[in-house]
């Protein structure tokens, strides 16, 4: 028999993988053949197996560090890497995406360009574009319309009520669909997530909330949102990075942000998930770990890498076909 080594065998597909790393206060390295972090408790180390072939991406956070071995295996499993911040953070450094995260991807000179030749056939179109940012915001209703009156969250203690949900939702469906320009669009994102966050707040019993700047929120539910924010934006990286299409090419945060797409896919999932995490955690009076996992899990749970991966395939497909 031939012999073989672990990066030989077939990995994980990225929408079925389970682990998300969010790392502090360590150093990451090979050992053995595998990649782990170590982390040191008085005069011992200990040593943490990170299962590469099912994690998307790794966060590495304040006082940590890693070898250029840790990185190639990184590499042949694709697995994104980000540095940042305490909690994700602040920008350290800046690579194709600007979100507070530096991201650092695989290289393959072999990975297939079907999606990305789909995507460039429609993005120097204005109106196509438009279109697909459009269709983004659509799929991000009916995202948030299906999870928050999923039994999870009821069972949580996040009851929202279906009838200021329903109503809430389909006013700006309607104004989605009739949008002529991006500027309308990202002016309707801002004020339906400023009604959802109204809408969680008294859900939830939180009291009066203003959303802060990134980074400047004192209250437990706006450095939450930052927080759980930076995990969506790993997901979004992956999700792009796995079609290989470039963060550069967004179709709603494009003038503003030079990773917009990321952005982009992000919101697909940020106010269906994160959202109402953060202010359940923030009433229960969870440490950022204990909120950091809820988050892994319901992402996980409600196959949001799945959803990205699929919403950005179906606007590629539908936009991008070859006419006859």
């Amino acid at each position: 028999m031939d012999d073989f080594t672990p990066s030989d065998l077939k990995t994980i597909l990225h929408s079925k993988r389970a682990n998300l790393y969010y790392l502090q206060h360590c150093r990451v390295l090979v050992n053995g053949g595998r990649v782990e972090y170590v982390t040191d408790e008085g005069s011992r180390s200990r040593y943490w197996n990170i299962p590469i072939a099912n994690t998307t991406s790794l966060l590495l956070g304040t006082g940590t560090s890693i070898t250029q071995a840790a990185m190639r295996e990184l590499a042949k499993a694709g697995v994104l890497v980000g540095f940042c911040g305490g909690g994700g953070t602040p920008l350290f450094a800046a690579n194709e995406v600007d979100v507070d995260v530096a991201w650092l991807t695989p290289q393959s000179e072999y990975r297939p360009t079907e999606y990305l030749q789909r995507w460039v056939r429609f993005w120097f179109d204005d109106a196509k574009r438009i279109e697909a940012a459009r269709a983004f915001q659509l799929a991000r209703l009916d995202r948030i319309e299906a999870l928050w009156l999923e039994r999870p969250l009821k069972e949580a203690g996040f009851v929202v009520s279906p009838e200021s949900l329903h109503s809430a939702l389909a006013s700006h469906r309607d104004a989605i669909t009739s949008s002529p320009s991006t500027t309308d669009l990202l002016t309707l994102e801002a004020r339906l997530t400023k009604q959802l966050f109204k809408i969680a707040a008294q859900t939830v019993n939180y009291g009066d909330f203003t959303r802060a700047k990134r980074g400047s929120g004192t209250d437990p539910a706006n450095r939450f949102l930052d927080h759980g924010n930076y995990l969506a934006y790993g997901l979004a990286a992956t999700a792009t990075w796995v079609l290989g299409i470039p963060h550069g090419l967004a179709v709603l945060h494009g003038k503003t942000r030079r990773g917009g797409l990321v952005f982009d896919v992000a919101d697909l999932v940020k106010d269906a998930v994160i959202l109402p995490q953060a202010f359940l955690s923030a009433m229960q009076g969870d440490e950022e770990q204990e909120f950091r996992q809820s988050c892994i899990e319901r992402l996980t749970r409600t196959e949001s890498l799945d959803f990205m991966i699929d919403t950005l395939k179906a606007v590629a497909e539908n936009l991008g076909e070859v006419q006859a």
